[in-house]
């Protein structure tokens, strides 16, 4: 049992009478396991649903109030596991929430795009909400110290950090199981949100934009390559962020004309995702790709930490059209953080163009010998 950041304190404090704790993530990250595990000791009286169980859809679809109440009288609070899977979700617990006595509600769902729209449109200000990722590099180093994230970072890189790839005995395991995650869970997201039936094309665009991790990405280039529009293009991304496969990266610009701010760069939530898109397991000293490895597992351990631990800031890249560039800005407390994400030992001097341009702006190089301290350790 990994432990989480999410402990039980943790979850009990930001459970409220009369309000939904909405639980956001990924499938597969382990949403269910968390809330079960925080149920097994709670001292209250709790029921626990699936939104694909046939009869709890029947009492909540209809929104009859009385019977809704009825049914879900007596209890502390309640757990609805894949709750978007149940049509008119937000206004069947606006009732309880409403009528419910103090009830307490914990949802949770793998699409934040279906359960937001939901459930969180009938509930404004009567909801939080809570975002689970695969493993991060914080909550191992917690639970098993800096040597052990360190001693392991080629598996990191190579096969991520969903709980089962963790816990899987063998190379082998990890990626039977990968490649099961990704065409039995996460492509059936994507299908069940927008209905499309094909997801032949979902995977080429995949595949494209794991080749072109730490660069721009040109809608209109993927779009020729896979023979379909721009504007379908844009749709399919969409779709994959809100699926929580792939995050976008917009370019910073305040001042100079040759920033480039048009394109994206796009990381995959899961390094283990990305090589099991493009069918790619080898080890680190039998691959090329090992700066754009780094630099996506450099970013989503980040992005994690920034997020468990309420690190407020706005994130960007930074590149002009003369190729000068910063991976990662942290727009915070109004200042600009640039790093620079780099494999090897060789220690970049920083743009001048950046700091020049920039009074408010610092630059860091992030390596091996300083990654812990990015992702890892509290600031």
């Amino acid at each position: 049992m990994i432990e989480r950041f999410y402990t039980k304190e943790y979850i009990a404090k930001n459970l409220k009478p009369n309000s939904v704790l909405m639980l956001y993530g990924p499938r597969q990250v382990g949403k269910t396991t968390l809330i079960e595990n925080f149920l097994s000791s709670y001292d209250g009286k709790f029921f626990s649903g699936f939104g694909e169980d046939s009869d709890l859809r029947e009492i909540l679809e209809p929104l009859k109030a009385q019977r809704i109440l009825t049914f879900f009288a007596n209890y502390d609070l309640i757990f609805i596991d894949e709750a978007q899977k149940i049509k008119n979700i937000g206004e069947a617990l606006k009732i309880l929430v409403d009528h419910g006595n103090d009830v307490k509600i914990i949802a949770t769902g793998s699409s934040s795009f279906e359960l937001e729209q939901s459930v969180g449109e009938p509930l404004v200000g009567r909801s939080e909400i809570m975002r689970l990722f695969p493993i991060s590099a914080l909550e191992l180093s917690a639970q098993y110290g800096n040597m052990y994230l360190h001693s392991n970072l080629e598996n990191l890189l190579i096969y991520g950090s969903y709980p089962d790839t963790l816990n899987a005995s063998s190379y082998d395991d990890k990626q039977k199981y990968l490649l099961k995650l990704i065409n039995q869970y996460l492509y059936k997201d994507i299908l069940e949100i927008d209905k499309i039936r094909n997801t032949s094309k979902i995977a080429d665009l995949l595949t494209l934009i794991a080749y072109q991790i730490g660069k721009e990405v040109s809608l209109a280039e993927l779009g020729n390559a896979l023979d379909i529009s721009k504007n379908t293009v844009a749709k399919y991304i969409d779709l994959l962020e809100k699926s929580f496969i792939l995050i976008k990266v917009r370019g910073f610009s305040r001042n100079l004309r040759k920033e480039v701010t048009k394109m994206h760069r796009y990381y995959f939530y899961d390094n283990g995702v990305r090589n099991a898109i493009i069918k790619n397991f080898n080890f680190i000293k039998n691959r090329d790709d090992i700066g754009a490895l780094w630099e996506n597992f450099l970013f989503m351990e980040r992005f994690k930490k920034r997020h468990y631990e309420d690190i407020y800031a706005n994130e960007y890249f930074w590149r002009t059209y003369d190729k000068t560039e910063v991976d990662l800005v942290e727009e915070r407390d109004g200042k600009l953080y640039g790093y620079e994400f780099k494999w090897g030992n060789k220690i970049p001097k920083a743009p001048k163009q950046w700091l020049g341009t920039y009074d408010n702006a610092r630059y860091e190089v992030i390596n091996r010998d300083n990654y812990l301290e990015f992702i890892a350790l509290v600031q």
